[in-house]
């Protein structure tokens, strides 16, 4: 295991060359790892679904 000391912007730069570097299929896979990874984050407040929204139908004729 390695240490490296990188100020923020070289971390950020080194990681946008690392996904650059991927193909396109890899990249689109990485977001979409990435998407599911942070539906797993907690959440301070969560939004019950109360079922009392307002609801506008409008009928054709």
């Amino acid at each position: 295991m390695e240490i490296h000391f990188q100020t923020k912007e070289e971390s950020n730069k080194k990681q946008l060359e690392d996904f650059l570097k991927l193909s396109k299929v890899d990249r689109i896979y990485s977001f979409l790892g990435l998407i599911l990874k942070m539906k797993q984050f907690p959440i301070k407040h969560k939004i019950e679904n109360k079922n009392n929204n307002f609801v506008i139908e409008l009928k054709s004729k």
